[in-house]
């Protein structure tokens, strides 16, 4: 019997328009209902993740920045686990030396050096994922990271990282091209205590080496007594992967590569399909 459910979000629970269907959220109460813990696992920062979850009106605990930090559904900080700083420092070093653009992720937020460039990467991202939609719709949706403060400007990344009242944990970079990609994430191999994963072709995902989702998503089951057999993870790409060889039934979204699929025990419909519902449902 599934007690736990874990859900990724972007490409999983969010439809293209980065919105909760009502679908989803509907089949997330019943769940709840049920006495079923409903936890979003996500590479978001927590004020990302909740600022989507307070649009749709659910509440839930959070695995977040990839595992970084987990949160409890009233938002208190149950664990967190960041890079240190001489290691953040290295990372942002080797990224700048590729010519790669990159945002920090911290305790107290997601920052960037250059806002409008979060928002045309995003809305980049969206648009070569979904050539149907409105780019303007896409943009003003994506807007949002700014005019609502999900992401903050800092004129020099070493303001962060000589602060002792913030933590690292993650640095997420980003490049379309993936020849330049790839020499950056192989010169960071070379980084020991690192965890290096991906959301999408054109992302690296950098993060201590403990800070892993299917990690994060052990130590909350745990914590509420529930043994890992009893859980179910559902998601879309490569940072979900630590959870699908951990999670009891594992189940990859329609919208996944068919690497993911492979690794996966059920496959369901697509995230404009409202798959994280019909994947809920299939177990109640």
């Amino acid at each position: 019997m599934i007690k736990c459910i874990a859900s990724d979000m972007d490409g999983t629970l969010l439809n293209s328009v980065q919105q909760i269907s009502e679908e989803n959220k509907q089949a997330i109460l019943k769940a709840q209902a049920e006495g079923i813990e409903f936890v979003v696992a996500t590479g978001r920062s927590y004020q990302e993740a909740s600022y989507v979850l307070s649009q749709a009106g659910l509440t839930c605990p959070v695995i977040c920045v990839n595992g970084a930090e987990i949160r409890s559904k009233e938002g208190e900080v149950l664990s967190s686990t960041p890079i240190s700083k001489p290691l953040a420092r290295a990372v942002a070093a080797k990224l700048s030396e590729h010519d790669v653009y990159y945002e920090v992720y911290t305790d107290k937020g997601a920052y960037t050096l250059d806002p409008d460039k979060a928002v045309s990467i995003l809305v980049d991202i969206v648009i070569s994922a979904n050539p149907e939609m409105d780019p303007e719709e896409i943009r003003h949706a994506a807007g949002a990271r700014i005019r609502d403060g999900l992401i903050h400007q800092t004129d020099d990344y070493e303001l962060l990282f000589a602060d002792e009242n913030y933590q690292i944990y993650k640095v997420l970079a980003f490049c379309f091209d993936h020849s330049k990609l790839k020499a950056a994430g192989e010169d960071l191999h070379d980084l020991s205590d690192l965890d290096i994963t991906s959301s999408g072709h054109e992302n690296l995902e950098i993060t201590n080496k403990q800070a892993q989702k299917g990690l994060a998503l052990e130590a909350f089951a745990k914590a509420k007594g529930i043994d890992m057999a009893e859980t179910m993870a559902i998601g879309d790409n490569l940072n979900d992967v630590s959870m699908f060889e951990r999670a009891g039934r594992s189940v990859a979204m329609g919208n996944a590569s068919y690497e993911i699929k492979a690794l996966c025990d059920v496959i369901t419909d697509t995230n404009d399909e409202h798959g994280v519902a019909q994947a809920i449902l299939e177990v109640l």
